[in-house]
Parts: structure tokens; sequence; C-alpha cells
């Protein structure tokens, strides 16, 4: 028996400057052919380097409010993640408290 496969593409369309102008990704096995997004944060484990990879690009069109939401969810995500990957509770409510500070912050801001 093989394993399962699934297969996820991202097409980044970037204007004369090299800016994204817009991000289209697809997954082999989600509902739509074809999703739009404003923003991307991808991190990957480089198994042979033992390190972190990240690629992070936003269009013109993100707005600020927007990318601060975005961070937000991403932080309560990272902390979700930890917590099932590891079972660390203390470190995963570390991140979801640093969430809800980083959210009064956000919401204080002018």
């Amino acid at each position: 028996m093989s394993a399962r496969q699934s297969e996820i593409q991202l097409k980044i369309f970037l204007d004369q400057n090299n800016v994204p102008e817009n991000i289209l990704w697809e997954a082999s096995d989600a509902d739509e052919e074809k999703h739009e997004a404003k923003a991307l944060l991808l991190g990957l484990w480089d198994k042979n380097q033992g390190n972190g990879v990240s690629i992070d690009l936003w269009t013109k069109e993100m707005t600020v409010p927007e990318m601060n939401i975005f961070f937000y969810q991403t932080f309560l995500s990272m902390s979700d993640t930890i917590h099932r990957a590891t079972q660390d509770k203390t470190i995963s409510d570390f991140i979801r408290n640093f969430a809800s500070t980083f959210l009064e912050k956000i919401n204080s801001t002018p």
C-alpha cells in the first residue's frame, strides 16, 4: 500500500519591481480549484541543514489592520500546533497569552 500524497501549489504574480500583486494557491484535495490570498507565511524545517526556512509575501492590497489580524491568528495557530506536536501546555499557553497581548496592543494603537 502506498502512502497518500497531496500537492499544494502556489502561484505568485509580481509587478515590474517584483512586488506581489496576486497570490493564488490550490491543493489537490481541496474543494475549490484556486484560492486567492493577500499574504502568506510559509515556514519549513530543512531536514539536511537542520534549520528553519521561511517565505513571507504579501500583496499591495494587504492593509495594516489585515496584517495585524493575520499575525494574531497565526500566533493562535502556532500555539495549537506546538501543543499538538509536543503536548507542552506551558509553551502553548505562553504563545496564546502573547497572542492576546498582541491583540490588545494592536487594538489600542491608533
